[in-house]
C-alpha cells in the first residue's frame, strides 16, 4: 500500500482538489467517484445526490472544507490542502467502502490531521473513484484555528500503511530509510504516454543522468554526453557566477504553458544533485586513476572479484562506495552487451540502482578501479571474441550483487536487499545467455580423459573439500579446457589452482567449476613466469624445506638476476 502527499497552495487549492477527484480523470479513468469517509460522517456527496446538481454539491462540499481557513482571512497558510492518494496493489484483494474508510481515518490520525478523538481536527474527506484505490482531501486549518501537528507526516503515514498491509493481508512493502528516488505520479506516467515515451520522463532523466555520471571522466564530458543523448541542462548559479546545481529536461516536454518541465538532480534520486556528482567524476579524473596497462576486461573482473571481500572484512564506508562503483558498472554493461542480452542487463541496472544509496557514507574512491575499467571497455571496446570478458564478468557481478543483498539484508536495509535481490533475476539470466554458449564451446575442446584425470589430481590435492563438486559440475570438461589452455601456456596447473582457490571461498559458487573456469581464464591470460622465475620460485621452495642457508642463497642467485616485468 502507497501513500503519498501532495500540498495545495493558495485559496483556490481545495476547489482545484474536489473538482479532479469527483471528475472524469485525465485520462477518463475515474469511475463512481463518490465518498467513503469524512470529519463529521455525514458531508456532503457529489457521487451520491441524485436529487441534487452534482456541482452544486461540489461547491457546498469545497465551502465546508474551507470554513476553517477562511476564518483566518489573511493569516491563512499558503499550503492550504493536504491531499493523500492511497494506492494498493494490483494483487490485493478488491476492498470494500467501509475497509477504504477505516483505513483513511487511520492515515489522517497517524499524519497528524485529524488525531482519533479530537473533535476540533481539520477538515477531510475520502473520495473512491477506482477499485484499487482513494484520495484523502484535507484544509490545513484545524477547525480551532490553529495548525494541524503532522511533523514528519511522510514517515508517519508510511508506518502506519505497512501496519494496514498486515493487518488486511495485504502486500507488505519493504520499509525505506529516505534514501529512495521519487517515484513519477500517475499524472507523469499519463503524459509519458503521450509523449511516447515508456514510462514517466522523470524515469527517463534518472537513467540518461546516471550513465552519464557513469561514463564520464570530468564534468565537461558529463554534460557533453547528457547533450548528445537528447538532455537539456538549465545550469544554477551562484554570484560568483559558480554552478551550484542544475536541472534537467526533455525536449518536448512542457507544461500547459508550453514551458519545459524541468527536474533539479536531487529530484531524480538524491545522489543526483550536482554536489554529490562532482564528487564521482573526481575519483575517475585521469590524473588521479592511472591504471597499469591490462586487459580492461579481466581488471574489471579482478575489481568486482574483490567486492565480496569489502563487503565482509571492509568497514561500512568502503562497502557502500564498493556498491556505488558496482551500480555505476552495471550502468555501463548494457553498451558493452550483445544485443540479446542489453534489455536485462538494462533491467538489471535499474533495480540495483536502489541498492546503491543508503544512509552509510561512501568511500568512493575504494571504487576507482573498477569505474576506470568499466569505462575502459565502454570507450575502447576490447577485444572479446568469443564472449569470455564478459562472462567472465558477469560471474563475478552474481557473486558481488548476491553479497550486496546478505550485506543490505543483516542492516535491515530492507528496500536495497529486496532490489538487490530483483537485480540478480534480470542477471542470472543474462549470464545464462553469455555464459552457456561460451561454456560449450571451451567443453567440445576438451583434453584427453588422461589429462583430465591428472587435472582432477591437482583439484583433489588443492581443493578437497570442494573436488567432487568440482568434478561433478556439468562445467567440469570447460574447467579442464582452460587449465590445458594455460599449461600449454607455461603455467603451473597446481600453482594456477592454488590461486584461484585462494581468490575467495567456493562454498557459495552454484557451479564451483563455472566459478574456476573464469578465475583460471583471466589468471592464464597473464604472462606465463620466465625459466628465471621459476628457478627463483624452486629455490624459494627449497629453502622452506632445508633451512636459512638455502634460503640465502636463493635470495643472492635472484638478486644476481635482472628481473623482468
Amino acid at each position: 500500500m502507497i501513500p503519498k502527499i501532495i500540498l495545495g497552495t493558495g485559496s483556490d487549492a481545495t476547489r482545484r482538489t474536489i473538482r479532479y477527484l469527483f471528475g472524469k480523470g485525465r485520462a477518463n479513468e475515474h469511475t463512481d467517484p463518490h465518498l467513503v469517509a469524512s470529519w463529521n460522517g455525514f458531508a456532503p456527496d457529489p457521487g451520491r445526490s441524485p436529487h441534487r446538481d452534482p456541482k452544486d454539491v461540489e461547491r457546498q462540499l469545497v465551502a465546508q472544507l474551507d470554513q476553517p481557513i477562511k476564518m483566518l482571512g489573511d493569516k491563512a497558510p499558503k499550503d492550504t490542502v493536504w491531499h493523500c492518494p492511497v494506492r494498493a496493489a494490483p494483487e490485493d484483494p478488491i476492498l470494500t467502502d467501509a475497509q477504504w474508510a477505516d483505513i483513511a481515518r487511520r492515515i489522517v490520525a497517524a499524519a497528524g490531521i485529524a488525531p482519533e478523538g479530537d473533535g476540533e481536527a481539520c477538515r477531510w474527506v475520502a473520495v473512491r473513484h477506482a477499485d484499487d484505490h482513494i484520495h484523502i482531501a484535507a484544509t490545513l486549518v484545524r477547525q480551532d484555528g490553529r495548525r494541524p501537528e503532522r511533523g514528519y507526516d511522510q514517515r508517519a503515514v508510511q508506518r502506519e500503511a505497512r501496519t494496514i498491509e498486515i493487518d488486511y493481508g495485504l502486500r507488505r512493502l519493504k520499509p525505506g530509510d529516505g534514501t529512495a528516488a521519487r517515484q513519477p505520479t500517475s499524472k507523469e506516467h499519463f503524459k509519458g504516454r503521450r509523449l511516447g515515451q515508456e514510462t514517466a520522463s522523470r524515469d527517463v532523466l534518472r537513467r540518461r543522468v546516471r550513465r552519464a555520471v557513469a561514463a564520464a571522466a570530468d564534468e565537461a564530458e558529463f554534460f557533453a554526453l547528457l547533450d548528445a543523448t537528447g538532455v537539456e541542462v538549465r545550469l544554477k548559479r551562484g554570484p560568483s557566477g559558480d554552478a551550484l546545481g542544475c536541472s534537467f529536461t526533455l525536449p518536448g516536454d512542457t507544461n500547459g504553458q508550453g514551458e519545459p518541465v524541468w527536474f533539479s538532480g536531487s529530484t531524480l534520486a538524491p545522489d543526483l544533485a550536482l554536489p554529490r556528482i562532482r564528487k564521482r567524476l573526481d575519483t575517475t579524473r585521469p590524473e588521479r586513476a592511472r591504471m597499469r596497462p591490462g586487459n580492461p576486461w579481466h581488471q574489471a573482473a579482478a575489481a568486482v572479484g574483490r567486492i565480496p571481500h569489502h563487503l565482509t572484512d571492509s568497514d561500512e564506508h568502503t562497502a557502500q562506495g564498493q556498491l556505488v562503483g558496482l551500480g555505476m558498472a552495471l550502468d555501463l554493461l548494457p553498451f558493452t552487451a550483445p544485443a540479446d542480452v542489453r534489455a536485462e542487463l538494462d533491467c538489471a541496472a535499474s533495480a540495483f540502482e536502489r541498492a546503491t544509496r543508503s544512509r552509510i557514507a561512501a568511500d568512493l574512491d575504494s571504487a576507482w578501479v573498477l569505474r576506470r575499467s568499466i569505462q575502459s571497455i565502454w570507450r575502447k571496446h576490447p577485444r572479446d571474441g568469443d564472449g569470455t570478458g564478459l562472462a567472465m564478468l558477469l560471474d563475478g557481478v552474481l557473486t558481488a550483487v548476491a553479497f550486496a543483498m546478505h550485506w543490505h539484508r543483516t542492516r535491515q536495509h530492507a528496500q536495497q536487499g529486496a532490489a538487490a535481490k530483483q537485480a540478480l533475476v534480470h542477471l542470472h539470466t543474462a549470464h545464462g545467455r553469455i555464459a552457456e554458449p561460451v561454456l560449450a564451446h571451451l567443453a567440445r575442446s576438451a583434453p584427453t580423459p588422461q589429462t583430465q584425470r591428472r587435472f582432477a589430481h591437482h583439484i583433489r590435492q588443492t581443493a578437497p573439500e570442494d573436488a567432487e563438486r568440482i568434478l561433478a559440475d556439468p562445467a567440469w570438461d570447460s574447467l579442464a579446457t582452460v587449465l590445458a589452455h594455460a599449461e600449454g601456456a607455461g603455467h603451473s596447473v597446481g600453482t594456477l589452482l592454488d590461486q584461484a582457490v585462494r581468490q575467495r571461498t567456493l562454498d557459495d559458487a552454484h557451479s564451483p567449476a563455472r566459478t574456476l573456469t573464469w578465475r583460471i581464464r583471466r589468471l592464464g591470460e597473464r604472462h606465463a613466469p620466465g625459466p628465471r622465475a621459476q628457478a627463483a620460485k624452486a629455490s624459494s621452495t627449497a629453502a622452506r624445506v632445508h633451512g636459512p642457508h638455502h634460503l640465502a642463497v636463493g635470495i643472492s642467485q635472484r638478486d644476481a638476476q635482472p628481473r623482468r616485468r
